[in-house]
């Protein structure tokens, strides 16, 4: 990284720093893809980050024993279920991983024949489940007025709020409400940067700002009224995509901390730091396990890049929750790579019925919303071709009957499918259904016998499907080009963060200041070639609204300003190369002069 680069990279927060471990994987070919993200992910595991007593890892006694307290928090809670809820909310990947982990408590509750006492939110509501929905974050008055309506009378509310950069206005909203009605809620913020980094600048119909709400938090920690859990894991494998080392990081802890607390009630089990530290170390061992077949995954990532290239697609085909990781990762790809919303697509067997979201069937707000294997098969399946890639996620546990039969009508189209397959040391998926596909990924697990086991046995499984489907779809757009070194230059900008990320990422490659690559970004937008005192007086809302509907926004503006050219040249020259980095470091040709 050069000098212009690296200067703009001291003052950002460490979320949205470029990870020196992945600075050239836009030029790594597949194998070596995932070598770095192996490395980018173990980073979540290490013992200590640096020499900052602020940034401390995941395995710290002070992060532990945040986890303890509220780990006890949630054991009172199950104590006294009738006056008791506890909320998970977020923004995009925050908010997915919340639905999640509030289905699969349920459900362990459900077990036990247990009131079911945890609940969700995310931001845009259901629809923000499938599909970016990436403007409500910005709103911190919506986002308390939903917490306020799912808590409405309760008399005692954990409420995590989860936000990896400490940066969504929406959390914000949520936290502040809590802060002001201590004597009901028990606020918890969980992301990945010190409180000295979270967001600074004003938000949306409010007084204050990310940071003042976390300072407070910070107070309160003092007196056991709130917590903060904020570990540090590094910058991510693709900076600021925070749907990977994030997402996996928030699934970790806050998986650990209410299974302790359901352990306590359930099992008589102590809340203690050995036992959550063991979990910890439990999941790092998913990790490794799941790397250990880095040549097959280094296959599928193969497959599906192809298949971006050619403007072919990418399917997965789920059973239970790894459907729905299968479709968290789909959805995920619109605002991270600009990808097209046919692009990459999740299907679940049983469709909604299956995913038992709080608004029910959804179908009926558009095609984004068709995820049966049933809507597979009556849209999909007729006009599937060999440039189109279909990965099987399913487990032993599945039916296998329905997986056969299934990869039997898709094979009948195209011989590009392939499985993720999660098997147990005592039982595993018959020969003959794994010869159905051309690529398996075929992972062994053994647990010991336990009354949850099937519930966490299911968790163990997403993590590693996340981690997989995570390396595949990001390799995938690296191959077609979406990724210049390790920033992902093709993003929506369609909120107030990712504006500022724009603006950020152009700075970072050219060295040029603010003023100038806002200017940039607005005739990228606008597809003009100056800016006018109406654009330059809009609110920063005004230009999200159009940019939402706008293609490679960043790219035509960092164009732009590397070779002094106007929107229309900038454009042509992207249309003209398929990679990025390609149309931003090529000579300029003559043509181009002449243009």
């Amino acid at each position: 990284m050069d000098h212009a680069q690296s200067c703009y990279e001291l003052p950002l927060p460490i979320t949205e720093k470029s990870n020196p471990i992945s600075r050239d994987i836009d030029r790594a070919d597949a194998k070596h893809m995932v070598q770095i993200l192996k490395r980018c992910d173990a980073e979540i595991f290490e013992k200590k980050i640096n020499e900052d007593p602020s940034h401390q890892g995941i395995n710290s006694l002070p992060v532990i024993q945040t986890m303890v307290d509220v780990a006890k928090k949630v054991e009172m809670m199950l104590r006294d279920p009738e006056e008791s809820l506890i909320v998970l909310s977020g923004c995009g990947t925050s908010g997915r991983i919340a639905f999640l982990l509030v289905r699969s408590f349920n459900q362990m509750l459900s077990v036990q024949k247990h009131k079911q006492i945890f609940s969700y939110i995310i931001a845009g509501g259901d629809r923000a489940l499938l599909t970016s929905q990436e403007a409500p974050e910005d709103n911190p008055v919506v986002g308390a007025r939903m917490l306020n309506e799912v808590c409405a009378g309760k008399k005692q509310v954990l409420f995590i709020g989860i936000s990896c950069g400490l940066s969504a206005p929406f959390v914000a909203g949520q936290l502040d409400l809590c802060l002001k009605h201590l004597d009901v809620f028990t606020p918890v913020l969980l992301g990945f940067n010190p409180v000295h980094m979270a967001r600074n600048d004003q938000m949306q119909d409010c007084s204050f700002h990310f940071k003042e709400v976390a300072e407070r938090m910070a107070t309160e920690q003092k007196r056991g009224k709130a917590f903060i859990l904020n570990p540090i894991v590094g910058p991510e494998a693709i900076s600021g995509s925070s749907r990977m080392k994030g997402g996996s990081t928030t699934k970790i802890l806050l998986e650990t901390l209410l299974l302790a607390g359901h352990e306590a009630v359930f099992r008589e089990k102590t809340i203690s730091p050995e036992c959550l530290s063991s979990w910890i170390t439990a999941s790092e061992k998913i990790f490794e396990r799941t790397y250990s077949h880095s040549d097959k995954l280094t296959d599928l990532i193969q497959k599906a890049g192809e298949s971006l290239q050619r403007n072919g697609h990418v399917y997965y085909i789920g059973w239970r929750t790894l459907g729905i990781i299968g479709m968290i990762d789909a959805s995920e790809c619109i605002p991270t790579f600009g990808a097209d919303f046919g692009d990459v697509r999740g299907f679940l067997n049983n469709g909604f019925k299956m995913l038992k979201n709080k608004e029910g069937d959804l179908s009926s707000m558009g095609p984004e919303f068709a995820i049966g294997h049933i809507d597979f098969v009556h849209t999909i399946l007729p006009v599937l071709n060999q440039d189109d890639m279909i990965l099987f996620l399913f487990t032993v546990k599945d039916d296998l009957h329905d997986v056969t039969a299934l990869a039997n009508q898709v094979k009948g189209k195209t011989s590009n499918v392939h499985a993720i397959i999660h098997d147990l040391e005592t039982q595993t998926v018959p020969e003959k259904v794994c010869n159905l596909f051309e690529t398996v990924l075929k992972i062994p697990w053994s647990f010991p016998l336990d009354d949850n086991i099937s519930i966490i046995m299911m968790q163990h499984w997403e993590l590693s499907t996340k981690c997989c489907l995570n390396a595949l779809s990001t390799g995938a757009h690296i191959l077609k080009g979406k990724i210049y070194m390790n920033f992902m230059i093709d993003l929506k900008v369609t909120n107030s963060k990712l504006y500022r990320r724009a603006i950020n990422i152009l700075q970072r490659f050219t060295g040029r200041s603010k003023t100038e690559c806002e200017s940039a970004l607005l005739r990228a937008i606008y597809s003009r070639d100056d800016v006018s005192e109406e654009m330059n007086s809009a609110d920063a809302s005004k230009h999200i609204e159009l940019a939402n509907t706008r293609d490679q926004v960043v790219p035509t503006a960092l164009v732009m300003i590397q070779r002094s050219c106007r929107v229309a040249e900038a454009k042509h020259h992207l249309k003209s190369h398929a990679v990025i980095r390609d149309a931003v470091t090529s000579p300029v040709s003559t043509a181009d002069k002449k243009r």
